[in-house]
């Protein structure tokens, strides 16, 4: 009975994170994970993820998150969650450097190094570690062969795993190097895909993006143009976040 009940409370808690995580509420899903995060590694890492997706997000909240990793990487007492608080320092670099806040390549290339060789393949987090290896290898070393492999990697494992949500990010960014390759038809399936996923899932704070990538490559102006105003009507009403897209969206 009282697993039962345990189980139930963690249930309850994902139900609650996922749901204010979804909506760009990500200091108050973190709040939630605050107590057990101070004690345990790997809800400490995931406080960590949920409040570097604010920074990504918003250009903000950069100390929070730096706080946060340094105490996960002071609780992590294994490999597994070495490698992951790893990954989440080299997507906190990566962000501040594409985001133009501060060129921490180095340091972002460096930590998912590490994260590579503290993570073998087909272990939690590893997925979510060879997506993040492709963003810098397209966006910080311009290298789109790298990234394409990258990205596919993450995207067999995100299958394999049954993670939907990173599945949307793979196939977004999959669609972004085949507009690069002049693979439209490729393209627009790759930016469907990724879109039809964060509808299912209810992933509000990212629809906006995956509504502008679709009309940007879709065949019809008066579907591009629905999809483009559907995604101003999303983005004005989350708080005009992400914040990067605002140029996207001017009128």
């Amino acid at each position: 009975m009282a697993d039962s009940v345990q189980q139930a409370g963690e249930d309850l808690l994902e139900r609650d994170v996922w749901r204010l995580r979804s909506r760009g509420c990500w200091e108050d899903a973190a709040a939630l994970l605050a107590p057990r995060a101070e004690r345990e590694a790997e809800v400490a890492v995931r406080r960590v993820g949920l409040l570097v997706e604010r920074c990504m997000f918003t250009a903000q909240g950069w100390e929070r998150a730096e706080e946060a990793l340094r105490a996960a990487e002071a609780l992590a007492s294994d490999d597994k969650q070495r490698g992951l608080a790893a990954c989440e320092r080299g997507q906190l670099a990566y962000a501040s450097t594409v985001l133009g806040v501060r060129d921490r390549a180095d340091e972002a290339r460096a930590a998912l190094g590490r994260a590579a060789a503290l993570l073998v393949p087909g272990a939690p987090g590893r997925a979510l570690l060879d997506y993040r290896r492709g963003l810098v290898a397209e966006h910080v070393s311009e290298h789109p062969e790298a990234a394409e492999a990258a990205y596919r990697r993450a995207h067999t494992g995100a299958l394999a795993q049954k993670d939907a949500l990173l599945c949307s990010f793979t196939w977004r960014h999959l669609a972004g190097l085949a507009v690069r390759s002049g693979e439209l038809a490729e393209a627009r399936h790759g930016f469907a895909e990724s879109l039809r996923i964060r509808e299912e899932l209810g992933y509000l704070i990212g629809m906006a993006p995956a509504l502008v990538s679709l009309a940007e490559v879709h065949q019809d102006p008066e579907e591009a143009a629905r999809l483009r105003q559907e995604a101003r009507r999303l983005f004005r009403s989350l708080g005009e976040v992400p914040t990067w897209l605002a140029p996207q969206l001017a009128d």
